[in-house]
């Protein structure tokens, strides 16, 4: 059983009626001490992390049925991966041991192979392979594109974009089988050309890293996310359920519920 403070839990209770929220996780390593890295978590904390969305009545789907309202009911949660690490097959497992689903996108010109774009602090790392995306397939996982090489999209000329949104969509047709709906933003960096260059590659869904609820924003090229943090803990984990948003500490907090004391004494006058 995952335990909360009073004040986190409440929010944690309140939580999931604005629509469906998206979580953004990159490597998972093992173990239970907090990563250096601010984008990994370790697999304990992962895995409390998911019990307590199952604790809480939380109910996980894909980015690519954000598309059918049908799919979602309130607390409803999308667990996504970036980059397609290969440390994530624990989490993989930890997922398929609560029967909860998720998205992986990943850069297609590394899959088998190590990261060839360089991340501050962070040496080349193992990417998943091909055996290991298909097994993800069959297990009801979503596998989705995040270009080639990731490239941050603005900097490309509109030939490269081309070539790294269509590249890595056949890539991953060839490797799995079927269409590949879903796209990641590489750094979360995109601008109207980039999103239309999305679109024309014929992906319906996209996710960015602009904090939110999923769908806020109105355009399935432009879904928000909510990052996990290395340092998140178990309570900040549940308040970002609860806001949509990275910045959950107590000063937020503060001003939240001194926003709403101030709304209801203005309406009391």
């Amino acid at each position: 059983m995952v335990y909360l403070d009073p004040m986190s839990k409440k929010l944690l209770d309140g939580a999931g009626s604005h629509g469906p929220l998206v979580l953004m996780y990159h490597s998972v390593l093992s173990g239970s001490s907090s990563p250096d890295w601010p984008w990994a978590v370790s697999y304990e904390r992962f895995c409390q992390q998911l019990d307590l969305l199952v604790q809480n009545g939380w109910k996980t789907i894909r980015v690519q049925d954000l598309g059918n309202s049908k799919r979602y009911v309130p607390k409803t949660v999308v667990i996504t991966f970036d980059d397609g690490y290969e440390d994530n097959y624990k989490a993989f497992e930890a997922l398929v041991a609560r029967g909860m689903t998720a998205t992986w996108f990943v850069v297609s010109n590394d899959i088998g192979g190590g990261s060839s774009w360089v991340e501050p602090g962070v040496g080349s790392q193992s990417i998943l392979n091909k055996e290991t995306l298909r097994e993800f397939l069959a297990e009801g996982m979503e596998v989705a594109s995040h270009t080639c090489s990731h490239s941050r999209m603005p900097q490309l000329s509109n030939v490269e974009l081309v070539n790294e949104l269509n590249r890595s969509k056949q890539a991953l047709e060839d490797i799995l089988g079927q269409e590949i709906e879903s796209f990641a933003y590489p750094y979360g960096a995109h601008d109207e050309r980039c999103v239309q260059a999305v679109r024309d590659a014929s992906y319906k869904y996209a996710c960015t890293t602009r904090t939110g609820w999923a769908l806020a924003g109105g355009d399935p090229l432009t879904i928000r996310r909510i990052t996990v943090f290395a340092n998140d803990s178990l309570a900040s984990f549940a308040r970002k359920l609860a806001f949509a948003t990275n910045d959950v500490g107590f000063v937020s907090l503060a001003r939240y519920y001194g926003k709403r004391v101030t709304q209801r004494l203005s309406g009391r006058g």
